[in-house]
């Protein structure tokens, strides 16, 4: 089943990144995630940014940068901690993540158009009791290996 999953996540991502690259922005898949984090995580750090997409630092620093001279990203001092730094979209970065968005919700309904709304309803429900189960066992098995 998750093989399945797994599959289905490959297929909608190649489909994505295809009609991205048919477009001006050219942006990789790093940075697509990237953006996506910073859009929904304004004023989070390149260490926030590490952390989740698992890259070290070096390399998010060189992600970041990239971003910056696209002009998709800024970065803004802290305001109660000047060494430290926020990442922000700019305008332009804004525009680019709704319309990476657009792509996606397009994408997603014509991959669930077979399904009527009580097909999606319990579809999307089963996934989020399966998320729930492994987000239990995670938290469990961080308990019991610190304890």
């Amino acid at each position: 089943m998750f093989e399945a999953i797994h599959e289905i996540m490959h297929l909608f991502r190649a489909q994505q990144y295809r009609s991205l690259r048919a477009t001006e922005h050219e942006l990789s898949h790093m940075e697509n995630r990237a953006l996506g984090y910073i859009a929904r995580h304004p004023g989070a750090t390149q260490r926030d940014l590490a952390e989740r997409s698992g890259r070290d630092k070096a390399q998010v620093t060189r992600l970041v940068q990239g971003l910056r001279e696209k002009g998709l990203v800024e970065v803004r001092a802290d305001a109660l901690d000047r060494r430290s730094t926020r990442l922000h979209l700019t305008p332009a970065g804004a525009a680019v993540y709704a319309e990476v968005r657009r792509h996606g919700e397009r994408l997603a309904a014509q991959a669930l158009a077979g399904l009527d709304g009580a097909e999606r309803a319990q579809l999307e429900a089963l996934l989020g009791r399966v998320e729930e189960r492994l987000r239990a066992q995670g938290a469990s098995t961080r308990v019991n290996s610190e304890g």
